[in-house]
């Protein structure tokens, strides 16, 4: 089992009977250094005291677990972030009826941009509703869908 395999396996648990969702974990070189990312969230949103607070609380957890088989690595806990793509069925039902941004590999009917409101997702598909349009798209064929954030 890889390091983020194991990590979510070990903190899910703890991070539900806190109430918090786990929504993915990486772990990645970032600034010279081995990183280790858990993303959470919660209903009405994450701030500073939650990522605190499940930081002191997943410390001993991968303390004896040790992911990383001793190699050292820096430790977060975050959000998900306005824009961050989605990656779990959760995602995608905490969507449902918001405007979201589609990028494809590749165009369909001539376009690899799409914008519109979510309206459901299949375990291979999902579908938007582009102004008076219904579009499926394959799950595999979208480089992302993210929420799309205006700023005005």
């Amino acid at each position: 089992m890889n390091v983020v395999e194991l990590t979510k396996k070990a903190v899910s648990g703890t991070l539900t009977d806190m109430g918090y969702e786990l929504v993915d974990v990486e772990y990645d070189k970032q600034y010279g250094q081995m990183t280790l990312t858990v993303y959470i969230y919660k209903e009405g949103g994450v701030d500073l005291d939650d990522c605190e607070k499940v930081s002191r609380a997943l410390d001993p957890i991968l303390d004896e677990i040790n992911p990383t088989g001793d190699e050292p690595y820096s430790f977060n806990v975050s959000s998900p972030g306005l824009d961050r793509p989605f990656k779990t069925q959760r995602d995608f039902e905490r969507n449902y009826g918001e405007e979201v941004e589609v990028k494809l590999y590749a165009p369909l009917k001539g376009k690899k941009v799409y914008e519109g409101v979510l309206k459901e997702k299949a375990q291979n598909t999902f579908t938007i509703i582009c102004g008076e349009e219904e579009i499926t798209i394959e799950c595999a064929k979208a480089a992302f869908v993210r929420p799309l954030v205006k700023f005005e």
